[in-house]
């Protein structure tokens, strides 16, 4: 396929996180490629993160009626035909994307999945016999979907967002003039998140430092509820959850001078966004390729694998290792706060 005008739909839904992890290729593909056109499948509440990528129409994918089911499937591939799709980028490889690529395969058109690689993130977690090396990341799994396509995506060289202009709501909510150092202290499992006692450390010891606003990031009435407690009494830590819009809250994270984050998608959200992360690693590990984009390896705290040997558990935390539940607690506060620091 030549570097011509060509037209690639790319379908990815899923989780924040896996969603997020696609935006820093999509931006090197267009890039350096700008005779080639995107149409990104995925669901309506994330658009907002593939606003202002050149080239980049987005289509929001109706799982609950118009896009249910195989019949629904398949009035998404018509739809997509419409588009005038050359090619068909499947960066989800399940059933649902499948059926889509086989019916643009049917019709002639060229499709590439990503490879998931099941085979190494299993041995990697088994207990016996455990193959401990790094595998593959997303995003070179995502480049080799294109290159397959007929386009060399050259990660190097990405170049991320300018800093959104914050409005004078935000402004007013977070003050001016200081360092911000966001922190999103969830994740889908309890198996990678810092203990709630430790957290508090973290947090206390950032406040001292009246130069420091620390920014709280989560959803829901529970996080709410324990992000109000983890700020209660401390002027410059300040909670963000629920109290502005999701596009608001990317154009914050944009801002942030450092994110401290779980293994979650919002670790993914500030490193597509170009800003500095800290992850805190418990049953799931960077090997299984799932370290926030363009961040350095020493950024990412991994619990203490000589205490836990069988670490990592799990590709994405959903699994419970009996006598494991507190492996997050070696990683010390101090480490945690001296890491944030240097990368300010």
């Amino acid at each position: 396929m030549s570097d011509t005008a060509t037209h690639i739909a790319v379908m990815r839904l899923s989780a924040m996180g896996d969603v997020a992890m696609t935006v820093p290729v999509l931006r090197a593909l267009v890039a350096q490629h700008p005779n080639v056109r995107l149409t990104v499948v995925s669901r309506p509440f994330f658009k907002p993160f593939f606003e202002g990528i050149p080239n980049l129409n987005f289509f929001a994918f109706d799982e609950k009626e118009k896009h249910k089911g195989f019949l629904g499937l398949i009035r998404l591939y018509r739809e997509l035909r419409i588009l005038k799709v050359d090619a068909f980028a499947d960066l989800h490889n399940v059933l649902r994307s499948k059926i889509v690529r086989n019916l643009f395969a049917i019709s002639g058109k060229k499709v590439a999945a990503v490879i998931k690689g099941r085979e190494g993130k299993k041995k990697l977690t088994r207990a016996i016999d455990k193959v401990f090396e790094p595998l593959p990341t997303m995003f070179e799994n995502h480049q080799l979907v294109f290159k397959k396509l007929g386009y060399n995506v050259d990660l190097s060289a990405t170049v991320f967002p300018e800093k959104a202009t914050l409005s004078v709501g935000i402004l007013n909510l977070i003050g001016q003039g200081k360092i911000l150092i966001g922190i999103a202290p969830f994740a889908q499992y309890n198996a990678k998140v810092y203990p709630q006692d430790l957290m508090q450390e973290v947090v206390n010891t950032l406040a001292e430092n009246n130069q420091n606003t620390i920014l709280l990031f989560g959803g829901g009435k529970n996080e709410m509820a324990v992000l109000n407690s983890i700020a209660v009494g401390k002027s410059n830590v300040i909670n963000i959850a629920g109290k502005i819009k999701f596009q608001e809250e990317l154009q914050l994270i944009s801002n942030l001078n450092v994110m401290l984050s779980m293994d979650s998608g919002n670790a993914h959200i500030a490193a597509m966004l170009g800003v500095k992360v800290i992850t805190l690693w418990g049953a799931t590990h960077p090997y299984a390729g799932f370290a926030p984009f363009n961040q350095h390896e020493n950024n990412a705290i991994i619990s203490d694998r000589k205490q836990y040997p069988l670490l990592p558990t799990s590709v994405y935390g959903n699994k419970i290792v009996a006598g494991y539940e507190d492996a997050m607690r070696t990683i010390r506060v101090e480490d945690v706060v001296e890491k944030i620091e240097a990368n300010l």
